[in-house]
């Protein structure tokens, strides 16, 4: 479950750690009254589910309380990624000299919380790791010893950083992973960290994802999913406990798999063969035929989606159930006939499965592997 920043900065507050002084704003709301206790100049920021909002012109800048109100009407009005926008959040803006990177992830590899760092902030992590990775120092939690002060020291030894800041980083990191492990988090991430003009550590921006399995010990963070706009087709795929992952907006191929291993190899093939994957959906496990139809009949409500790639590795999921699910869905008359289902079974009742594919029709293309799949799309050029 990612938070909206909003959302994000509330818990970092309420965790001690320092952010900005700061307002939402809704439509039908005296934003010149909600923003009166703050100090000009603003920065604005649309609140979606989505990335890249800046670039879509969901962040903006005002030098008084006038100009505020009307970028911030102007910015409820807005559309970014087919998402309305209903908050803005309106924020002093802070004089920055200099940037940091602060996360506690949580490192599947290691399965502990990774504490991640680097000099270089207000960029994205990624791009600091193709660049520059000696400026990123990554370290392992443990978690019966928690944060400690050497971790500290060395990450200041390493880079150079000014010693007088020690003692507030220190409580920022250690409240962050409180904040991360209280939370059941999968990521915090606080990026920038900024020094801000008077020698202070700041919060200017921050993510946070929490995992969906712990929301029943989080009522706060349940309500707050109720009361986002989010993709659609997230929200419907929730409801059979499928997760929907929107991957671009340009792709037209969809690839439903039942484990996310499988499913990142899939989009990385078909992605090497130079096509654009537009979504795709783990199904989980135990799929009966009913829900591998609803997951069918999701994947193409995305109008984009021309072809479905179907990879199964049928063990709780029998693959005949599978194949009787994408049959009844093709069958519905809810999916346009001009759509292809690509699909790859192995595991349980495989044989009873590749009968019930053969006579669905032209539109099911059979294939005997992952590759074999991605070879068959690739030859179809959607």
């Amino acid at each position: 479950m990612k938070l909206l920043e909003y959302k994000g900065k509330e818990l970092l507050k309420e965790y001690g750690i320092p952010i900005q002084n700061g307002v939402v704003v809704q439509e039908n709301q005296d934003i010149k009254e909600s923003i009166k206790a703050l100090n000009p100049p603003y920065v604005l920021k649309v609140q979606i589910m989505a990335g890249g909002r800046g670039k879509a012109g969901g962040i903006k800048f005002a030098e008084s309380p006038d100009e505020a109100e009307k970028l911030a009407k102007e910015m409820l009005q807005m559309e970014i990624k087919k998402l309305k926008v209903r908050k803005v959040l309106i924020a002093e803006k802070v004089d920055l000299a200099d940037e940091w990177y602060l996360s506690i992830v949580l490192d599947r590899f290691n399965k502990a919380p990774m504490l991640i760092f680097s000099p270089l902030g207000g960029v994205d992590i990624e791009e600091t790791a193709k660049n520059n990775p000696e400026k990123i120092v990554k370290i392992p939690i443990n978690f019966f010893m928690g944060i400690k002060e050497y971790t500290i020291r060395y990450i200041f030894k390493k880079y150079d950083l000014d010693l007088a800041l020690t003692e507030a980083f220190t409580s920022i990191v250690k409240n962050l992973y409180k904040l991360f492990i209280e939370y059941d988090c999968t990521l915090t991430e606080i990026n920038p960290l900024a020094i801000i003009g008077d020698g202070k550590l700041l919060a200017v921006d921050c993510k946070a994802d929490i995992d969906n399995s712990s929301l029943y010990r989080h009522s706060d963070i349940a309500e707050f999913r109720n009361s986002i706009e989010e993709n659609a087709l997230i929200k419907e795929a929730r409801q059979f406990n499928f997760l929907y992952i929107p991957v671009t907006d340009e792709g037209n191929i969809a690839v439903v798999s039942n484990g996310s291993g499988m499913i990142m190899s899939c989009i990385d093939l078909i992605t090497k063969n130079v096509q654009k994957v537009g979504a795709a959906l783990d199904l989980g496990g135990g799929a009966t035929s009913d829900r591998i139809a609803e997951a069918v009949k999701i994947i193409f409500k995305n109008k984009n989606i021309m072809c479905l790639f179907i990879s199964i590795f049928g063990g709780i999921t029998r693959c005949d159930e599978v194949a009787l699910g994408v049959k009844a869905a093709l069958d519905s008359g809810e999916i346009e006939k001009d759509r292809v289902v690509v699909i790859r079974l192995e595991g349980t009742n495989k044989p009873e499965a590749l009968k019930i594919l053969s006579e669905i029709g032209s539109n099911v293309i059979i294939a005997d592997s992952i590759s074999d799949g991605v070879s068959k799309i690739s030859s179809r050029r959607f």
